[in-house]
């Protein structure tokens, strides 16, 4: 089953308070309080493409693939989009980090993002 998974996007990304940052956005309070409680079925091409530029990600990172009993097919392409279990939460890593790392890491993410502009 294809469903949406904003929690964990929301999460990595380090939003807290996704309502407020989801209306801050100028998304409606019924659509808002639909995305912090992953209760979204449908999304138009322009509000898929306004959260994709807002979290800044793909549909596919929208999107977790759950195969029912009769989806046996491993090749599938579908299962490029299956999510593992771990959830991503940026900012609890970042202050675990001792301040003597960060300025490697900082320097690491910088080179990441050239990397993937270039």
């Amino acid at each position: 089953m294809l469903e949406y998974d904003f929690t964990r996007v929301m999460k990595a990304r380090g939003i807290d308070k996704p309502f407020k940052f989801l209306r801050q956005a100028g998304f409606s309070a019924n659509f808002a309080s639909k995305i912090k409680n992953n209760r979204v079925l449908r999304l138009t091409t322009e509000q898929l493409e306004k959260l994709c530029l807002l979290f800044k990600c793909t549909p596919n990172d929208l999107m977790v693939w759950t195969p029912t009993d009769s989806a046996h097919v491993d090749d599938h392409p579908l299962h490029k989009i299956r999510k593992s279990d771990v959830q991503v939460d940026m900012l609890k890593t970042i202050n675990s980090i001792p301040l003597e790392h960060l300025s490697r890491i900082n320097q690491l993410i910088k080179s990441e993002i050239e990397k993937s502009d270039g």
